[in-house]
């Protein structure tokens, strides 16, 4: 089947269109080049005077694992009172921080977004993970394995095991827990806290294990480039939310010998302790240093106001902010001594001086990081604020003016404390294609995601030209998956499974007769029932098939494109 796109306003940064008027065709679920004259055309949507981009892909959302699950069970209330009313194509959800897998699913379909990814999976919770992401409906899934704080790993560090062990290890992990990346979150830390370390800096040594967070982060940044997995080490870096953790950014970014890394929700990462309040930002010194290193990758991680909940590994610094929960209830728990699981309500207040100046780091740093394709669009969902903030955060991004009107609402010593208002920069509708949709495809290794060239999958977004920005992004006129109409003027109207991407680096199989040893002797599960079948992520899915719909699909690994 033929489909023409006719007259739309093209933002297609990964070919370089930049709000051209074009006809885009698509055939079987492709994106194709234009047809000969004459050609049968099947089906015919006019764009004229719409904007017209591919599918928003949102890198960094907890939306799937055992802590959204945790969050929900945490937040009986949260899923009162926000049911949403679906029609009879759809199942019912609800939720607000924390939605159900359906309203996940739906509302980010309703804003456009064909794909959103899963950064912290833990490697023996990976089968609930990919579980939950199969009953997300209506968008492509992947996750992040969770490496660097896990027993064996720091044990082949502390006993020098050759370098191609570690790598055989990391992709070991990967295909056995289906994952697309790696993350590390607060390298050696989540372990430390095991062992009643209470905060570890860069160079700080893990009391039992020996070696500092510098070490395990260059280990698994070599691995990952040397295995030619496409996205870089995904970085939760030391001292997330304290005063002063500028300065372990900072070295960070200094000291990762030119490897690639990305450095994920960094406004948590970029405070100082100037000031009476002892808590100021960090985001002029660390924007300055990111446009110096090319090798570095961020995403904001933008906090908005209002209630959340705050999920994460990182139970050390979990663990700090149950003070500050709101209701006052919190989990933290571990998994197998392999990792951590920290789940601690939130609610961020723009009367307040820290929160107020949180929201401002994060603005901060969207607009002095100069190049766009480095810098990525999140809340860190639903730490920052939940994942359909993005629309109204997309106009402070735009719009100046709407900008200093919010600033003015906030705290008085915070905005004494910001240098926003100073800012003239306004996004425009190219840099915003590339920030949700070519940057993060390119980053992760989506050849065939992220752009609208002939053989990309014809995931398609279409929106009205409105001047207010936030209605414009909030509701699309039209978005197709793989050529498909699944939202009509911002309602689902067809239901749909995604795709699960994964990538799969070659190893030594060797690797297996210590591993299995190691799960005989320590871990609860054999390591035959640890891997996680293609099969069992196929029948996941939410039910509904077709075309990519619920397969598995693996990503090349090599130089990354």
């Amino acid at each position: 089947m033929l489909i023409k796109f006719t007259g739309g306003t093209v933002y297609d940064p990964m070919n370089g269109v930049n709000g051209e008027v074009r006809d885009i065709y698509a055939k079987d679920g492709r994106i194709v080049a234009t047809p000969q004259p004459g050609t049968k055309i099947d089906a015919e949507y006019s764009m004229a005077g719409r904007v017209v981009m591919a599918g928003a892909i949102d890198p960094h959302s907890h939306i799937g694992g055992g802590k959204v699950t945790i969050g929900r069970m945490l937040l009986p209330e949260d899923h009162m009172g926000h049911e949403v009313e679906r029609t009879d194509l759809t199942r019912s959800g609800c939720g607000h921080a924390v939605p159900s897998t359906m309203t996940t699913g739906y509302r980010y379909a309703e804003m456009g977004y064909t794909a959103a990814f899963e950064p912290a999976m833990l490697p023996a919770n990976a089968r609930q993970a990919h579980l939950e992401m199969g009953d997300t409906p209506m968008i492509d899934k992947g996750a992040f394995v969770m490496l660097g704080n896990d027993d064996f790993f720091l044990r082949s560090m502390a006993e020098k095991k050759d370098f191609s062990f570690i790598k055989d290890y990391i992709a070991w992990t990967m295909h056995a827990s289906q994952a697309l990346a790696v993350k590390i979150v607060n390298p050696g830390g989540i372990s430390a806290f095991k062992f009643n370390q209470r905060q570890m800096n860069l160079d700080e040594k893990h009391v039992h294990y020996g070696m500092s967070p510098r070490d395990i982060i260059l280990t698994l940044a070599r691995g990952l480039k040397e295995l030619g997995v496409p996205h870089p080490i995904h970085i939760h870096g030391c001292n997330l939310g304290t005063p002063g953790s500028m300065h372990s950014t900072l070295a960070t970014i200094r000291g990762s010998e030119g490897l690639p890394i990305h450095l994920t929700h960094i406004q948590f990462h970029s405070y100082g302790t100037e000031g009476d309040m002892k808590f100021s930002s960090g985001a002029p010194q660390i924007a300055e240093l990111i446009n110096q290193y090319k090798n570095v990758s961020i995403d904001i991680g933008q906090i908005m106001f209002g209630q959340t909940c705050t999920a994460s590994g990182d139970s050390m610094r979990q663990y700090g902010n149950t003070k500050s929960a709101n209701p006052k209830k919190w989990v933290v728990m571990d998994i197998e001594c392999d990792n951590g699981c920290g789940v601690v309500p939130m609610k961020y207040r723009d009367k307040s001086y820290v929160n107020a100046l949180q929201w401002a780091i994060g603005l901060e740093l969207f607009l002095l990081v100069n190049d766009p394709w480095r810098v990525f669009l999140t809340t860190d969902h639903p730490n920052g604020a939940p994942f359909y903030y993005y629309p109204h955060l997309i106009r402070l991004l735009m719009d100046r003016t709407f900008r200093n009107e919010m600033l003015e609402k906030l705290h008085p010593g915070a905005q004494a404390a910001t240098i926003l208002k100073s800012l003239d920069r306004e996004y425009t509708l190219y840099e915003i294609a590339i920030m949700t949709r070519a940057g993060p495809a390119k980053s992760l290794g989506l050849r065939d995601r992220g752009h609208l060239g002939a053989g990309a999958i014809a995931d398609i977004t279409v929106y009205a030209d409105d001047t207010d920005r936030e209605a414009m992004f909030k509701t699309p006129l039209f978005v197709f998956k793989g050529g498909e109409l699944i939202v009509k003027n911002g309602r689902v109207v067809k239901v749909v499974a995604g795709a699960t991407h994964v990538a799969r680096p070659e190893y030594d199989r060797a690797i297996e007769k210590p591993l299995r040893e190691y799960f005989d002797r320590y871990h609860t599960v054999k390591l035959d029932n640890f891997r996680l079948s293609d099969q069992e992520i196929v029948e996941s899915n939410c039910g509904h098939t077709g075309g990519e719909c619920g397969c598995v699909i693996v990503q090349p690994c090599g130089p990354r494109i």
